[in-house]
């Protein structure tokens, strides 16, 4: 059953013209992927919504030997194919020309040099006055020393009429130690609130939405605790392997690369206490406050609770596909996982008893995100001595990606003159209510930092209580290699274990 809705909104006629004041940004790692899938065809699809200033520009900074014009040519041909909005060449003409390119070593104090001289005529020609969003998309190991070598070139110092802001990738850090370590040493040279810890995830209009779902609809927030709520999933499945990432996976690995980030995201926005406002530092606080809340991991939990898994071969949509241990740049008997699924339990008394289960992998049955919320089922005596035998059970779906949207599965009674029950389904669907919107995940995230809005990024004691949590599985898992690698075929829902996982409480997995 699809839910009808009233007043369908085309939502790209109803944005508000209010693009961000003067500005320019500087892509660290310019001739990479992230630039040429995501960074400038989001830029370019702000450009088309009007949410980009005119005095605007955009600088690259990489290794690569190329010149500026050649640097325009790469990024008209990615913007055409990853943009996923129509290509207008009026607007892509007024794209381009603000696109400069500049080529050295990160590590090269002459490079920060060459870049002030840049900026100064970028402020001159296109009136970006001095504003200037700092985006590191590069390898964290380089993160360090951006920072360290801006800021000796004084490209960081805001004052009181020009903004400064550093957007950082993950991973933040690799444990408790290197993410506090790394927190430390950028707070030496930058404020927090020049600090932009960007996770993708939270560009999601669903992921967005679970506020406004939560606290602006007088339906929902009743139910939404131990009273009515019999368990929470999390699922983020992938189809794909490791692809061209092998040398990063190995030092990574499934929980580093998803768990305190993404998965602890979407967590803390499902479980959160209501904030007092939408003030970024007010919600930033109640997602730490429940991060720090989740039940500390001793070291029988990590080994009854947590799973983890590596693909082996397989196939994924009817094709073969090949095993984690021989993909690219991964050793031929590594431990690395790829898959991760874990019991939490939440200690306050919204949340008492109830289990939270995350799952999260690579080379899975199909690409979804989803959080499936399952509440307790009614008592069944009035159905005693009728021919019900079991009640439907009772899920709100919130799906985050491929397509955006909410589900509500509940029991009705089937037409005719049994008493039969049935499982229906309402569907909300993004696109379906508020038509087509391309976007590649990160306008939001973009726009927010322009105008200083931190709310959808991590603060430094969100990203620590995060790595809190996983602490105690990195540790037994460094100190014990599993030995049943791989323990999965690609294509399948991960090792058995993470049905037992699930199994021994009496639950499944909704998918």
């Amino acid at each position: 059953m699809t839910m009808t809705v009233t007043n369908p909104i085309n939502l790209a006629s109803t944005l508000c013209e209010m693009p961000p004041g003067p500005c320019a940004i500087i892509i660290f790692g310019a001739a990479g992927d992230l630039t040429k899938r995501k960074l400038l065809p989001s830029l370019y699809n702000m450009r088309l919504n009007k949410l980009l200033p005119e005095n605007f520009a955009v600088i690259g900074l990489s290794r690569a030997p190329i010149n500026t014009d050649a640097f325009r040519e790469d990024l008209t041909s990615s913007t055409k194919e990853y943009a996923a909005s129509r290509f207008d060449a009026e607007h892509w003409n007024w794209f381009k020309e603000r696109i400069y390119y500049l080529q050295g070593n990160f590590d090269d104090a002459k490079v920060y040099s060459n870049l002030g001289e840049l900026l100064a005529n970028v402020d001159r020609e296109h009136g970006t006055q001095g504003n200037y969003l700092f985006y590191l998309a590069t390898s964290e190991d380089y993160f360090e020393t951006i920072v360290e070598r801006a800021s000796q070139a004084n490209l960081h110092q805001a004052s009181e009429t020009q903004w400064r802001h550093f957007i950082i990738e993950k991973p933040f850090g690799r444990d408790l130690k290197s993410a506090h370590e790394l927190n430390k040493k950028l707070l030496t040279v930058l404020k927090e609130n020049q600090i932009y810890r960007i996770d993708h995830y939270l560009g999601k209009e669903t992921v967005q939405n679970i506020l406004v779902f939560r606290f602006g609809n007088g339906i929902f927030e009743p139910t939404w605790n131990h009273h009515y709520i019999d368990n929470v999933q999390i699922t983020v499945a992938e189809t794909v392997g490791v692809e061209a990432r092998g040398g990063f996976y190995e030092k990574a690995g499934n929980l580093r690369d998803m768990v305190p980030n993404h998965m602890f995201q979407l967590l803390s926005f499902i479980a959160m206490e209501p904030p007092t406002c939408f003030d970024a530092d007010v919600v930033r606080s109640k997602k730490t406050e429940l991060i720090n809340s989740i039940r500390p991991l001793t070291y029988e939990d990590v080994h009854t609770n947590v799973v983890r898994g590596q693909y082996g071969t397989g196939e994924i949509d009817g094709q073969p596909v090949p095993g984690y241990r021989t993909e690219n740049r991964v050793a031929p008997d590594s431990s690395t996982e790829t898959f991760t699924a874990m019991k939490l339990m939440i200690d306050n008394w919204r949340w008492v008893d109830v289990p939270f289960y995350l799952r999260t992998g690579k080379r899975l049955p199909k690409r979804t995100t989803e959080i499936a919320i399952k509440f307790k089922s009614p008592p069944s005596c009035l159905f005693r001595n009728t021919t019900v035998s079991n009640l439907v059970e009772n899920y709100l779906i919130m799906h985050i990606q491929p397509h955006e949207g909410i589900s509500l599965e509940f029991g009705a009674k089937i037409p005719g003159p049994l008493l039969q029950v049935g499982p229906v389904q309402m569907d909300f669907d993004y696109q379906d209510y508020f038509g087509p919107s391309p976007s590649t995940g990160y306008e939001t995230l973009i726009y927010d930092c322009m105008v200083g809005d931190q709310t959808l990024f991590q603060r430094d004691d969100n990203v620590e209580a995060g790595w809190h949590v996983v602490q105690p599985i990195l540790e037994v898992w460094q100190s014990e290699k599993p030995k049943d690698f791989p323990n999965y075929p690609a294509g399948t829902w991960g090792p058995l274990a993470a049905n037992k996982l699930i199994n021994r409480d009496g639950r499944d997995w909704k998918i």
